[in-house]
């Protein structure tokens, strides 16, 4: 039986073949070919072993839909966001559950531009319609004439892009532990590092879609050893890990400590604030002060957006946003078409700290004690919204509320923000404080006692 399970709010993603499967894969192709009258669509698929046969089973369902298949093969979802923009197509479909155990699939989808489609444009009616067309035969559609499918090599127009970002020639030999968790980032580094004075060390490079050494999701503290003990006895000047479909990447400084998000943000935004000065930047309300501090210092134009790629991309196109990041390690691009990619973060900081001549832990330790953060700390709650009432009633008095994403409080010394997940009875949490981590440490564990439940 076809559900709506898998049909979350920003894309597709569930367990095989229990709610993804091929029959919904040649639905969600057809459906989406019609709806969006779209005559070419590119396809990609990430390194599961389920991808092939689900790419095929779309593919089928957008050539019967009326749709040419631009069919890109293996490759990271930023890949696909690229090519929908730069071959100037209709939209994009790109196989992947990320960093979800290899079980799981899915599919992000894209419109022309690699606009997202997302719960409020046009992903739940989507998946109305798979679930009422279930058991409908295969066919071309009405009177449409049936596409066809085409391989191209788009890696060599995107790696040009990519080296867009940067001046090669300013770049200094740096030695740098590289670590795709069998994901697919290695298939790009290979392309990239030809024209890089960089030294790779690499781990768990071979692309396995049945993750023989962990789920790829360096978010997980238990993932971050093995990074970490690379870094240390390569003696490496910076280590980067990947998710499965390479759309974040995730540092560590050369003294293989894990870099927080929040703090690539920031230093993302400096850097581009040096670049182009005077041009506007975003950032999600979860963690604020020390981008805004950065920001503001520079001369830039902060601007603050509910968190959400489909929310954060629709607000960098609307303010004409050179650049915004989430602490999550979603990081986005006006130049390449307002998406998210984990290839351009690492390539900006690499020449950044080349031209500096100065360690990433010496920008970011100082960062760090001006304005720490709990990181994002996640409760299993039965009731979210009572939670966040509750909480709301503590911290209100005498700070300043805001609700663009959850709930948000500002104090002199220190801020919280706390949201209800999107996907699951869970509610995050995120604390900062100036230059004070024993506030923090106070306010974070009095704030959990609060929320209650467990941890997630």
């Amino acid at each position: 039986m076809l559900n709506k399970n898998a049909f979350k709010a920003y894309d597709i993603r569930g367990i095989v073949p229990s709610e993804v499967n091929e029959e919904m894969a040649y639905l969600v192709g057809r459906i989406f070919a019609v709806m969006y009258g779209a005559k070419e669509v590119v396809v990609g698929r990430d390194i599961r072993t389920s991808g092939e046969k689900l790419v095929a089973a779309l593919s089928e369902g957008l050539c019967h839909g009326g749709a040419n298949v631009i069919d890109i093969g293996q490759c990271g979802t930023e890949m696909v966001y690229f090519a929908t923009a730069n071959l100037n197509i209709d939209g994009g479909i790109m196989v992947t559950a990320s960093h979800n155990p290899a079980d799981y699939n899915g599919m992000k989808l894209v419109r022309r531009g690699a606009r997202p489609v997302f719960s409020e444009t046009g992903l739940m009616d989507i998946a109305d319609m798979v679930v009422k067309s279930e058991g409908l035969p295969r066919g071309v559609y009405l009177d449409k004439q049936a596409g066809t499918v085409r391989k191209v090599d788009i890696m060599p127009s995107y790696i040009e892009h990519l080296l867009s970002y940067i001046d090669v020639k300013s770049l200094c030999p740096m030695k740098i532990v590289a670590n795709p968790g069998n994901g697919g980032a290695n298939i790009v580094l290979g392309n990239l590092e030809k024209y890089l004075p960089f030294d790779f060390v690499k781990i768990n490079e071979t692309p396995d879609g049945t993750f023989p050494n962990g789920v790829p999701n360096p978010l997980l503290v238990k993932n971050r050893e093995v990074t970490a003990k690379a870094v240390k006895e390569n003696k490496a000047n910076l280590g980067i890990a990947w998710d499965g479909d390479f759309d974040r990447c995730f540092l560590f400084d050369e003294k293989a400590e894990f870099i927080e998000g929040y703090y690539i943000v920031g230093l993302l935004a400096e850097i581009f604030l040096k670049k182009y000065p005077g041009e506007k930047i975003m950032y999600d309300p979860r963690l604020t002060w020390n981008t805004l501090e950065i920001v503001q210092r520079l001369g830039g134009v902060p601007i603050r957006c509910r968190s959400g790629h489909a929310f954060m991309k629709a607000c960098m196109r609307e303010n004409g946003i050179i650049y915004g990041g989430e602490m999550s390690a979603h990081h986005y691009f006006r130049d390449f078409s307002y998406c998210d990619s984990g290839m351009i973060p690492w390539l900006l900081v690499t020449e950044y700290l080349c031209s500096i001549g100065r360690s990433l832990s010496s920008l970011v330790e100082e960062r760090m004690e001006m304005f720490p953060c709990s990181g994002e700390i996640n409760r299993k709650v039965k009731d979210s919204a009572a939670v966040l009432k509750k909480v709301e009633e503590k911290y209100a008095d005498g700070g300043h509320v805001d609700h663009l994403d959850g709930l948000s409080v500002d104090y002199k010394k220190w801020r919280f923000n706390v949201r209800i997940s999107n996907t699951e009875p869970v509610v995050r949490l995120n604390v900062e404080t100036r230059a004070d981590k024993q506030l923090l440490a106070e306010k974070t564990q009095e704030i959990l006692e609060l929320i209650g439940g467990e941890e997630a």
